[in-house]
């Protein structure tokens, strides 16, 4: 069975009253190829099959600690919304930022990590201070662990096919929702999914380090969301892959939010900046959802005059020319 050797970004989104934060490095994973299953036939009589054994993520009601989690969300979303956080708008007149601010948080948010050596695999590598992005088509799947209610996994890949059509429009890269050759898996699973979680991880990822499948076995309370992006060794700057985790204790508002958030992270905005606003890429949670702010900051991403691993010295001349485009400002 051929192997070929990645190098992956992993990031992790973290939120715990009212604080996200995100640790991302570049790390290195083994990627296997598929293998052809043997079939075999006879045409001896066979006897009566066995029941077909319930598949492996069909839904299984929540335990009763999943439902305490699930409480636990919602106490904290309410507290954040009595204090006017979270917000949907957008942004508006009370959140203005200029030229030089979309520059500056561009350069902040698409060319550093803010945790580097954060490891989801064995090789850690830095790659900080150049641009990271999709060259190819992004094909993005959702799946889900067994305590999902059917409801919610059809309303949870509404909003993901509804988040990926706006995106491939900001950044005119295609990026779709598929069912099947998928290269960005989008998992919603509970507190109860962890077995389930783990072995799809292993099979996507071989080589994940045994720190990671804890964090995502037995994750604390205050993680909620979390994505790997991943890049070949010979372009280190190119995702080919990408995975995130979307806990489904979230409410509604909380899954949306990291819908937002783990994708255009997993995209290449991999980063926060305390100085951005509007936006989801700041600790502060003001912004729950993708702001006008950010739009511009992926159309920026995925603008053709920057290439994947461009030094941020070298391609600040060209932020500055984009970034006044978008603003529709004169240099």
């Amino acid at each position: 069975m051929p192997v070929r050797r990645y190098l992956a970004k992993g990031g992790f989104s973290v939120r715990a009253f009212g604080y996200l934060k995100r640790t991302l490095g570049i790390v290195s994973f083994l990627a296997l190829a598929n293998c052809d299953e043997t079939l075999t036939s006879s045409v001896v009589p066979q006897p009566r099959p066995a029941p077909a054994p319930v598949a492996a993520n069909a839904y299984v009601p929540p335990s009763a600690a999943s439902q305490d989690l699930a409480r636990f969300y919602r106490r904290v979303e309410r507290d954040l919304l009595v204090r006017g956080l979270l917000r949907i708008d957008g942004g508006g007149p009370d959140t203005p930022y200029d030229t030089e601010d979309l520059s500056r948080n561009f350069e902040a948010i698409a060319f550093y990590s803010e945790y580097p050596t954060q490891s989801v695999a064995v090789g850690s590598r830095q790659t900080d201070g150049q641009l990271s992005r999709w060259s190819g088509s992004v094909r993005i799947q959702t799946e889900f662990g067994p305590s999902v209610l059917p409801s919610a996994r059809q309303k949870d890949t509404d909003q993901v096919r509804s988040f990926a059509a706006r995106l491939a429009r900001l950044t005119d890269h295609p990026i779709s929702v598929v069912s099947r050759n998928a290269n960005f898996h989008v998992f919603f699973a509970g507190k109860d999914d962890s077995a389930y979680v783990v072995s799809r991880l292993k099979q996507l990822i071989p080589n994940i380090g045994q720190d990671s499948l804890n964090l995502v076995a037995n994750p604390r309370a205050n993680i909620d969301c979390l994505v790997f992006a991943s890049a070949t060794t010979s372009s280190p700057h190119r995702y080919v892959r990408a995975v995130s985790l979307i806990r489904a204790e979230l409410t509604d508002l909380g899954r949306q939010s990291c819908i937002h958030e783990e994708i255009a992270q997993g995209l290449g905005l991999s980063n926060d900046s305390p100085a951005a606003r509007p936006s989801i890429f700041n600790d502060d949670d003001e912004f729950a959802l993708l702001t006008s702010h950010d739009e511009k900051l992926l159309t920026m991403l995925y603008d053709p005059r920057l290439q994947p691993g461009v030094d941020v010295d070298e391609a600040r001349p060209i932020v500055r020319i984009i970034a006044h485009e978008l603003m529709g400002q004169p240099l």
